[in-house]
């Protein structure tokens, strides 16, 4: 079992006690996004939980608290833009969130912190010259933590489009994101990263750009000296790439602030989740009430030890 944390909010930024104590426990609650009275149980004991994928703007509180993860496998997808508070509020400083990258990288190894360049938006302010200009300087700073880079291009959805207003943000036209691949793909493999595109249907391979797994079959096989058993995400985007994954998130909880952010939409229930975290709690930002019903979901390994001696 893969375990996402999380597509749905950024739980190393602002719920590490949470998540720590939740491994430390063995189980997490889980409500389902279409039915929240429906929750499920999951068994977060080493035996079957493989990798860990934590997904974040800011790990920073999570960084020393990585101690208490000894006994599973993890990495980091690490969300690192250059935009101004516009556009992501409540976030750090780039600098500070630089010395965060490479403190990460250097803590766990580069592999397992991948740099996520992701949404670009180009707009009246935020030129495709600029998007170039601190692409290259953020390349700069992190090539010698990562190996690898992935990009995507903003998806406006309908949830998101009372707070882009007035930002002149727009989805880009086939040109624009393939004068800004082309672009990319120069600096990134000028310092022998890989880059690549996360849920995009455009074909970039003639810039040596290849489609994104972020939940990665391949790297969770390298980090574990063995094949994992598992099928594609039916439940992710059409192009999306990732592995079949259990997502630990709650919607309307993450606090960073982004207005282009598809897992924020409703500012009261923000609030009212904020209120209600609990770090000592099985639910995120929640607590079980009476029409709630609970079931523990059916989870097991997925290692393929046949496979361990092998080189992946």
């Amino acid at each position: 079992m893969i375990i996402s944390a999380s597509r749905r909010t950024d739980i190393p930024a602002f719920f590490s006690d949470w998540i720590i104590n939740r491994f430390s426990e063995q189980y997490a609650y889980v409500r389902n996004p279409m039915n929240i009275h429906q929750i499920s149980k999951i068994n977060l004991s080493p035996d079957v939980v493989d990798c860990i994928v934590f997904w974040s703007k800011n790990p920073k509180p999570m960084v020393d608290k990585l101690t208490a993860l000894t006994d599973y496998m993890y990495y980091f997808q690490f969300t690192l833009n250059a935009y101004d508070k516009d556009l992501e509020t409540n976030l750090p400083d780039m600098n500070t969130r630089i010395d965060t990258f490479q403190t990460l990288s250097n803590l766990i190894g580069k592999k397992r912190v991948v740099w996520r360049y992701d949404p670009i938006i180009v707009n009246d302010k935020y030129s495709i010259d600029w998007h170039v200009e601190q692409f290259e300087y953020l390349t700069k700073q992190l090539c010698h933590y990562t190996e690898k880079i992935t990009i995507s291009f903003i998806d406006l959805y309908a949830k998101i489009s009372h707070n882009i207003n007035e930002k002149n943000i727009y989805e880009l036209s086939y040109t624009q994101k393939d004068i800004i691949s082309n672009k990319f793909a120069q600096i990134a493999h000028s310092h022998n990263l890989v880059i690549d595109t996360c849920a995009e249907d455009i074909e970039l391979s003639s810039y040596g750009i290849e489609h994104a797994r972020c939940i990665d079959d391949r790297l969770i096989s390298k980090l574990l000296h063995c094949s994992i058993d598992m099928e594609k995400d039916k439940n992710q985007r059409l192009n999306c790439g990732c592995i079949t994954s259990i997502d630990l998130g709650l919607y309307n909880t993450c606090q960073n602030g982004c207005v282009y952010c598809y897992a924020n939409h409703n500012c009261a229930i923000r609030r009212q989740n904020s209120q209600s975290y609990d770090p000592s709690s099985p639910l995120l930002c929640s607590h079980i009430t009476g029409a709630d019903k609970i079931t523990e979901r059916k989870v097991k390994s997925q290692k393929n030890m046949q496979l361990s001696l092998f080189d992946i």
